[in-house]
């Protein structure tokens, strides 16, 4: 059974026109619960962190929110894809996202690549799948 996952937890970003994007914002399927990406974008103030170290937590919080609302959680992510949208940040990024990932007992698998990304001023993106269920 395929199931539409979507939360207010997390923000679900719209067109200048009003209109939704065409995707979900998770889709679980049996125990595996896969996100689209996630932004930087805060979901109460719709405001995105200049700083980059900021924009990572608020990523990772997002792509968080999406899986609880499927009945997952941060220890269960399983593989994460990371954009960022500079090289120079790589650093920083390692760094914030291995403290948000230190009390699980495993890291997801990953990949990083660097790339232009869709929204001005939005310097990283992550998608994942997740187990669920028992």
């Amino acid at each position: 059974m395929i199931e539409v996952i979507r939360t207010e937890d997390a923000p679900f970003v719209r067109f200048p026109d009003g209109t939704e994007p065409p995707l979900s914002q998770a889709i679980r399927v049996g125990d595996l619960v896969f996100t689209s990406g996630q932004g930087p974008l805060d979901p109460v103030t719709h405001e995105i962190p200049d700083d980059f170290a900021a924009q990572v937590r608020q990523v990772l919080a997002n792509l968080v929110a999406v899986f609880a609302a499927a009945g997952s959680g941060k220890d269960r992510i399983v593989k994460c894809t990371c954009y960022l949208a500079d090289r120079g940040d790589f650093t920083t990024f390692n760094r914030v996202y291995r403290e948000f990932f230190a009390d699980c007992p495993q890291l997801p698998a990953r990949t990083t690549v660097v790339t232009q990304l869709v929204r001005e001023g939005v310097r990283v993106e992550i998608d994942g799948v997740a187990a669920a269920g028992s």
